[in-house]
């Protein structure tokens, strides 16, 4: 356990809350738009989700790098809880949260993590699953959410009403067009911050 503490960090667990958000929040399904376009209606749009793959490119910009790193890989998550993300470039790693269970891997190390002695990045991982689930009230036990623009072109402001998430991140901003997610933003409180951009993996 004191080797586990040691190596997640109290901003090492807020980078692990903000790739979880953003690793989630790429998944929204395909479907239709309803004409008046809102809060209630995204939310009943996410309900409706089915298992999905996505190919992702991140960029994460760090106030101690002149450049910013860049990663790419795939997404997917399967209802209720169960969410993978893969990292192939330009280092093999990979994530998985299922039930209250975290598991990393990198290389031939392996991080597992129980939800419950980390509370508070337990709590983050809990609201985002109420996203993906379609879930406002749960959702709002954590965020505050602001929706702007039309369905042609919106954003999704997320901005932590919970002051344990709040210490690590400032604000999550999800753009796209009718179904499509086309990029997230992650803005850390120390200013970091990563961008994600997302393409879709047609099934059959």
């Amino acid at each position: 356990m004191n080797k586990i503490a040691r190596v997640f960090s109290a901003k090492a667990i807020g980078r692990l809350a903000a790739m979880v958000a953003m690793a989630c929040a790429v998944l929204i399904p395909a479907g239709a738009m309803a004409a008046d376009w809102n809060i209630d209606q995204l939310m009943q749009l996410l309900a409706g989700a089915k298992p999905e793959r996505a190919r992702f490119v991140e960029k994460k910009y760090l106030s101690m790098l002149d450049r910013p790193v860049e990663s790419s890989g795939e997404l997917r998550y399967t209802a209720p809880d169960r969410l993978e993300k893969r990292t192939l470039k330009p280092k093999a790693e990979s994530m998985m949260v299922e039930g209250n269970t975290l598991t990393i891997e990198r290389g031939k190390q392996q991080h597992v993590i129980q939800m419950q002695e980390y509370p508070e990045l337990a709590a983050f991982i809990d609201s985002i699953r109420g996203t993906l689930a379609g879930n406002r009230s749960a959702l709002e036990r954590t965020f505050k959410l602001k929706l702007e623009g039309s369905k042609e072109r919106w954003k999704l402001q997320l901005t932590p009403a919970d002051a344990s998430i709040g210490r690590n991140v400032h604000m999550i901003r999800i753009e796209g067009g009718q179904d499509d997610v086309r990029s997230i933003e992650i803005i850390q409180t120390d200013g970091d911050r990563s961008q994600m951009t997302i393409e879709r993996i047609a099934t059959r």
